[in-house]
């Protein structure tokens, strides 16, 4: 995390103990965000902003609580399924598929086959016209929902 953040990447929040955010009340959503939160500032020296939720699953009481710690929650509409196990082509297939315009990719940093296919997505996305940005640069600002489907969507 430390060296993350030292090389200008963003770090988020992700859960201290991986629970399924969405059976959580108000508290326990606040003790988890918090709790990695201070974790991650003990390191870096920064109070992470954005949050991901474990699993991809929220509800409204996981927005609403996440939003009113002035933290930003972040959903992705571009699953790899890198954390299937699946192969580096099948993973490469998958991304440029499915990205477009504003998508957020979701990788694992410890599965098996990501770092095989993230330089082969990267260059093709490049090709392709792309941008690779900090999620900070792509989100809505003010009053949105998030679709089905993970993209954010004005309100």
């Amino acid at each position: 995390v430390k060296a993350l953040h030292e090389a200008g990447h963003e770090v988020m929040n992700h859960s201290a103990t991986h629970p399924h955010m969405s059976r959580l009340d108000s508290s326990a959503i606040i003790r988890e965000v918090r709790s990695c939160n201070d974790k991650i500032a003990a390191v870096t020296g920064v109070q992470p902003v954005l949050f991901r939720c474990p699993y991809g699953e929220y509800n409204d009481t996981v927005i609403k609580t996440v939003n009113g710690m002035g933290i930003t929650p972040v959903q992705w509409d571009v699953d790899s399924l890198d954390w299937k196990g699946i192969s580096s082509a099948e993973i490469t297939d998958r991304v440029l598929k499915h990205v477009q315009s504003g998508s957020i990719v979701l990788f694992h940093n410890a599965a098996d086959n990501t770092p095989e296919a993230l330089p082969g997505i990267i260059e093709s996305l490049l090709a392709d016209g792309y941008r690779i940005v900090p999620i900070s640069k792509i989100l809505l600002p003010g009053e949105y929902t998030i679709d089905h489907t993970g993209r954010q969507c004005p309100k």
